[in-house]
């Protein structure tokens, strides 16, 4: 048994059942966005998280413990993505990574935004030209140092 393995389960049982991942995480007490990503195995659940997952999963108590592993992050398996929605991630980032670096520079100075201090928020907008994705991806800013 692996990481993997109690991801697969989860989705195979997620489909079969029709369970939404905003129903998931109100059972967990997170955001949607997380409880989605620690069941696809990018976040490390604690062991009421695991429990409450695994009772709506039908996972074993072993099968919960690899919920609570630190995560190997990074979940693509090629180094461009081939998923259509993905690769637009991808190339949002080659087109605008140059002028998000720029301006987040201009405004805070040397250093980056974290990925791990970090919280992330999607939702659907109606529009009548067809609904929008909104995204907001908020994450604390880190200063390089000087040493």
């Amino acid at each position: 048994m692996n990481r993997l393995e109690i991801t697969e389960k989860i989705i195979t049982v997620k489909v079969s059942k029709g369970i939404q991942w905003a129903d998931v995480a109100k059972k967990v007490g997170q955001s949607k966005e997380w409880t989605t990503a620690a069941c696809l195995g990018q976040m490390t659940c604690d062991a009421a998280q695991a429990k409450a997952i695994g009772k709506i999963f039908g996972l074993t108590s072993d099968e919960q413990k690899w919920l609570q592993v630190v995560p190997y992050k990074g979940s693509l398996p090629t180094p461009v993505p081939t998923d259509p929605l993905i690769y637009r991630w991808y190339e949002i980032v080659s087109v605008y990574g140059t002028t998000i670096k720029e301006l987040i520079h201009e405004e805070f100075g040397d250093g980056i935004m974290s990925a791990i201090d970090f919280s992330m928020d999607i939702e659907r907008q109606p529009d009548p030209k067809g609904d929008r994705v909104k995204v907001v991806l908020s994450g604390k800013f880190l200063p390089y140092k000087t040493y």
